[in-house]
């Protein structure tokens, strides 16, 4: 099983990034292969349909596809921004949904399965913005697990190293990794 685990968010120290990189320190715990990827490092335009048209996706989009392509799985940690998920995000994922010759819309996202995390300053831990992006990551096709982490009160919830150190916090993200591997082993078996 690999995973690609990367934040919808480009803050430098983004709790949202924490969050990730703890999510993807417990899955390798698990024993599962993990790929960690920063948005910042695929910068793309904002999305554009006649830039399309004129000059195809942007290598940077074509690469973080390949990226997803290569993964069975995706983890999450996204910011909320005024009740829903961030710009940044949806733009990656507008571009690399985009079909290329022979690829039918939303192809890369078929047969993934998602799970999502969130965390925030405020007392909702960014709940509101999941609600959101798993229906996005649905209407491509994606699975997303049932199980979600929404860490309020994030900036007390990981200590000066950048460790998530809240206990419930932490069994939550536990929780979420075993739940994402049952679901992947499920999904492979299915498909057998």
């Amino acid at each position: 099983m690999k995973t690609l685990v990367f934040a919808g968010s480009n803050r430098s120290n983004s709790l949202n990034k924490k969050l990730a990189r703890f999510a993807a320190e417990e899955l390798q715990r698990a024993g599962i292969e993990v790929t960690v990827a920063e948005l910042t490092d695929f910068p793309m335009p904002l999305y554009d349909g006649d830039l399309e048209i004129e000059a195809g996706l942007p290598e940077s989009a074509r690469a973080f596809k390949q990226l997803l392509r290569e993964h069975d799985s995706l983890v999450i940690a996204s910011p909320e921004y005024n009740g829903s998920f961030p710009a940044l995000l949806k733009n990656t994922v507008d571009w690399i949904s985009r079909p290329e010759p022979g690829e039918r819309p939303s192809e890369v996202f078929q047969n993934k399965t998602a799970a999502l995390l969130s965390t925030s300053p405020g007392a909702g831990g960014g709940r509101r913005g999941l609600r959101h992006l798993q229906e996005l990551m649905q209407n491509l096709g994606v699975s997303v697990i049932s199980t979600e982490v929404a860490v309020a009160r994030g900036s007390d919830a990981f200590d000066t190293n950048g460790r998530l150190v809240r206990a419930d916090a932490v069994d939550q993200v536990r929780q979420l990794v075993a739940d994402l591997a049952s679901a992947v082993n499920q999904a492979r078996e299915a498909a057998a």
